[in-house]
């Protein structure tokens, strides 16, 4: 499966953003997707996931409240929503999918956010 992540870009704090990741190569709606995000000079780290359904999210404690992961498998599509951005949500966010014990991670889209 490849998966690609668009929608980023710059911000200003305070403000909404909408991440998509498309899958293509084989549907994804029995793998669990999410988000990661790695800032400069800084380890990559989970941000959101979502079970194969939709039914189950999980979040990060930083993003909660803030941000929403969800799925269109009809479409092969992943978002999230980022709305009360700050800017320590600085960062290149990517997309992975995971079943079983192999995730695959996509390329990633820049989130620039100014104060």
């Amino acid at each position: 499966v490849q998966l690609q992540a668009s929608g980023g870009g710059l911000v200003q704090a305070g403000g909404s953003l909408r991440l998509s990741c498309a899958a293509s190569g084989r549907s994804v709606s029995t793998y669990r997707m999410g988000w990661f995000r790695q800032a400069p000079g800084k380890e990559r780290e989970f941000v959101a996931g979502i079970n194969w359904s939709g039914s189950s999210t999980d979040y990060a404690d930083s993003v909660k409240g803030r941000f929403t992961i969800s799925r269109d498998n009809a479409k092969n599509t992943v978002y999230l929503q980022m709305n009360s951005l700050k800017p320590e949500d600085t960062a290149v966010y990517y997309c992975a999918a995971a079943k079983g014990a192999a995730t695959t991670l996509g390329q990633g889209t820049l989130v620039t956010v100014s104060s």
